[in-house]
């Protein structure tokens, strides 16, 4: 409602079903909390949203957020070096096999000559 532009407090009011002390409460705990500024213009308080006070919320979700991705980045990278390692000693054991077998099979050809 704020986002297009500044507006009293009785065109905030007009716009809910609910009553002008109820209006005026929510608009006391948005500027309190820093949402919105008002000023006076004559008789009428004159409410304009305050973008500020997001940026802070803003900087911590983005926090959140890099802070979640670079953990699943490093766990990823873990299970990568770990899938690796892995595969690497299959091939180890897999050529330690065929060796084995190798060797069994130059022994029976021995023993059969």
């Amino acid at each position: 409602m704020l986002r297009d532009g500044e507006l009293s407090a009785g065109a905030i009011a007009g716009a809910f079903d609910v009553t002008r002390p109820a209006i005026s409460r929510h608009l006391r705990v948005l500027r309190e909390a820093g949402l919105v500024i008002d000023a006076a213009q004559g008789r009428e308080r004159v409410y304009r949203l305050e973008l500020g006070a997001l940026a802070e919320l803003e900087a911590f979700l983005a926090e959140l957020r890099e802070d979640r991705a670079s953990t699943w980045e490093r766990r990823f990278m873990a299970l990568e070096t770990e899938v690796h390692r892995t595969k690497r000693e299959r091939a180890k054991e897999e050529k330690a096999q065929r060796v084995i077998i190798n060797d069994d099979k130059k022994d029976n050809k021995k023993e059969t000559a």
